[in-house]
């Protein structure tokens, strides 16, 4: 990779591409352009391209330059939000939406035509009379149409003097079908009664009563299927910043001339004046200029407790009123909101990851040119030595046929249906093959704070009520009154009061109000309660006692909220708040330690209480007082420390972040931003489930590997003999369902994976 050069930014979209060495060919042409460099991403189908000043490179260059590369390239169109559900219609099928749905309905059309044809082929019994005529009939659909996507591949890439596993696929299936023709039609294949007999033996052969139609079919299918389950995983590239988008709010109470009028949220400019009342989401960012409240901002900065807002304050787009009305003033509007500019930090961050490249694509670089130069070496060498022409093109073809990855089509496949179909099963999400090979790799694990190593939700931790005064009562009064206030803390004290109330019954306050910025006033049992800050009470003659002045101050030096409570004229406890640790987040991080990972806390919440959650969850390492923007950036620094990241978040604020990073899990309890973002989803929202996770990828990974270096060694081990004109096809066929049958035993031993949580 050239070293970056600072300049103007272009983003393509490329078409065409199947295989991460075609990414690899687009970026190697464009780098070769004067002041230009380029990365190229296989998963997103995006290029991105950093121009020189002073270049003179326009991107009308660029997207010639890939198109004389045999690819097509495309300014993107900017990320829209999806229709509201009442407009979109009825939701697509999985899989029914343009490229996917033609791709799999040509899977499926291939799979029921394929196994009759390897049947009859593998299964003497079935042989009948002309069953070679009947097996002709329904491979041919299979290469031709089944195949079509790997002809076409493989056309392009020799037009441009290159060679992929496309070009060997269709070869082979090429080969095997010619040659099966040819057999069929010309040599003796096609004579009645017909059949494969089962002899193992090592002789030559004229191959002129021999046919390879189970291999091309198959092969084709085998094929297929890994294209098809990759796409699906590709599909989802840009779902990240449809989930970041979808968090706007859709429409905004408008004032003019004093009056409300509801319009889209897009119409809003700068200077405009909205109203958001409790519950809704704030249309854009903007200026209180009206009102007091608590604004729910957990979703974009992780900050667990709402933050209260007055008259001046600024407040962020996608952010929740949790409580009185608000009248604000929109300051940035469109592209320019923090919520855009996270959306684009996701998407600079997908773009900018190297794509982990297949490795049987790696492996075909060499393997490829290298099957092709033996099988027109042998043909030559056959030619030469004067056995005739139908020995030549038996070997040649052997060699083809041997070579064609039939067991390397299952290698990656079933490892993946296996090893993701038991990480359902686990409440684990693995997105795709690429996101595989980090995971051996990482030895960093970031952890998000707020719904990750905690709740993300405010529970009462601790009363300390004043001498006298018992726990229940001051709980119970607390709570009625709190449970009449919609703020977040608010409903933390209430839920814990009815909890802890005999049948849950809390009694009904008389004279209830809310004091702005303060806490809650009311009557309850007769006696004249008061809830919130210490000011709240002080400023009506209530002073804390030392021992609760002791407690407020110890829970506010641990990063916790401390609520004063008074009632008849003196303050007499005070209940503690906070975003409690999970009870399970100290054994994860202790397992994530097993698996040679450093765990590192990040958090937008202060100094004080990160250090708190590290200490009870048993981390050293603290990053706090972080920004929604500064996550990603946090990731990158510790990545060019020479780190391998996994980062483990449930936010909207993770999302870059969890883009950015070698490997992102996601939990599921969290939004769909973070989990579009990830590699990995923990669906169960336990912390403990990422260690699985990481073990679980690793295994699969594994696996991969394995079943690729036996998928090539049955073929590596098989082409001398096919060169030497020795290869019956009956041990073709054998070794190739030994190789097959190797592949997909050794991916069912996955679900025999367990968890340890």
């Amino acid at each position: 990779m050239t070293t970056a050069i600072d300049g103007p930014v272009v983003e393509l979209e490329i078409g065409g591409m199947t295989c991460a060495s075609c990414a690899a060919r687009v970026e190697k042409k464009l780098n070769r352009m004067p002041g230009v460099t380029a990365t190229v991403n296989y998963a997103t189908e995006k290029a991105q391209v950093v121009l020189a000043e002073g270049s003179g490179v326009a991107t009308a260059d660029l997207i010639a330059t890939v198109e004389r590369t045999g690819y097509t390239a495309a300014v993107p169109a900017p990320p829209a939000p999806e229709p509201p559900a009442q407009e979109a219609g009825p939701p697509a099928a999985e899989g029914d939406a343009g490229p996917l749905a033609a791709l799999r309905q040509r899977l499926l059309v291939s799979l029921v035509l394929t196994v009759p044809v390897v049947a009859m082929a593998m299964v003497p019994p079935l042989q009948f009379t002309h069953w070679q005529w009947l097996s002709l009939t329904l491979a041919a659909p299979v290469v031709v149409y089944g195949a079509w996507p790997f002809h076409r591949a493989a056309w392009t890439n020799l037009r441009h003097g290159a060679a992929t596993m496309d070009t060997l696929v269709s070869m082979g299936t090429l080969a095997a079908f010619g040659w099966s023709l040819w057999a069929l039609f010309l040599g003796t294949a096609g004579m009645p009664g017909m059949t494969h007999p089962f002899t193992l033996t090592v002789a030559r052969t004229d191959g002129a009563g021999n046919i390879y139609l189970e291999a091309a079919a198959g092969v084709t299918t085998f094929v297929l299927a890994g294209r098809y389950a990759e796409a699906r995983a590709k599909r989802k590239a840009g779902a990240a910043l449809r989930a970041l988008l979808e968090l706007g709010a859709r429409d905004v109470a408008l004032l003019r001339a004093g009056r409300e009028v509801r319009v889209p949220a897009g119409e809003l400019r700068v200077g405009d004046r909205f109203v958001v009342r409790p519950g809704e989401k704030i249309a854009t960012d903007g200026t209180v200029v009206e009102g007091s409240s608590a604004v729910d901002a957990s979703m974009l900065t992780g900050e667990s407790v709402p933050v209260e807002v007055a008259p001046g304050d600024t407040v962020t787009g996608a952010t929740v009123n949790a409580g009185g009305r608000l009248v604000v003033e929109a300051t940035r509007v469109g592209a320019d909101t923090q919520l855009a500019r996270m959306a684009r930090l996701v998407e600079d961050a997908q773009n900018g990851k190297a794509a982990a490249q297949r490795l049987a694509d790696r492996i075909s670089a060499v393997f490829v040119p290298v099957v092709l130069v033996l099988a027109l070496a042998t043909l030559a060498f056959w030619l030469g030595t004067g056995r005739g022409t139908v020995a030549a093109f038996t070997a040649a073809v052997a060699v083809l046929i041997i070579a064609c990855p039939c067991a390397l089509g299952l290698a990656t496949p079933t490892a993946l249906m296996v090893g993701t179909g038991r990480g359902a099963q686990l409440g684990i999400l693995l997105k795709g093959p690429e996101v595989l090979e980090t995971t051996r790799r990482v030895d960093t694990v970031v952890l998000d704070k707020t719904g990750t190593v905690t709740t993300g939700v405010m529970t009462l931790t601790a009363v300390h009520p004043a001498d006298g005064v018992s726990r229940a009562q001051a709980l119970r009064l607390a709570g009625a009154l709190e449970h009449a206030a919609e703020h977040p803390i608010a409903r933390a004290v209430a839920t814990a009061a009815q909890e802890e109330a005999p049948g849950g019954a809390l009694p009904v306050p008389e004279d209830f109000a809310a004091v702005p910025g303060l806490g809650v006033r009311g009557t309850v049992d007769g006696h004249a309660v008061l809830v919130g800050g210490e000011r709240l009470l002080t400023g009506q003659g209530q002073q804390l006692p030392p021992a609760l002045a002791a407690a407020k101050e110890t829970a506010e030096k641990a990063g916790h909220t401390a609520v004063a409570v008074g009632w008849d004229g003196a303050a007499r406890a005070v209940l503690v708040v906070a975003d409690a640790v999970r009870p399970t987040s100290a054994e994860a991080v202790r397992r994530l330690r097993a698996l040679g990972l450093r765990p590192v806390l990040l958090t937008g919440d202060h100094e004080a209480v990160a250090a708190s959650v590290a200490a009870e969850a048993g981390i050293d390492e603290v990053i706090a007082g972080v920004l929604p923007e500064e996550k990603a950036a946090v990731i990158a620094r510790l990545q060019a420390e020479g780190r391998s990241v996994a980062m483990v978040g449930d936010g909207v604020n993770d999302a870059a972040a969890l883009a950015q990073a070698d490997l992102g899990l996601a939990m599921g309890t969290g939004t769909d931003a973070a989990i579009e973002a990830g590699d990995l989803t923990l669906v169960r929202g336990d912390l403990r489930a990422a260690a699985d996770a990481i073990r679980l990828a690793r295994a699969t990974l594994g696996t991969i590997r394995t079943n690729l270096f036996w998928a090539f060694g049955y073929n590596v081990a098989a082409l001398p003999l096919a060169a030497a004109g020795l290869l019956n096809p009956m041990i073709a066929g054998a070794a190739m369902a030994c190789s097959s049958l190797f592949v997909v035993g050794n991916s069912l031993r996955l679900r025999r994976f367990t968890a340890l949580s």
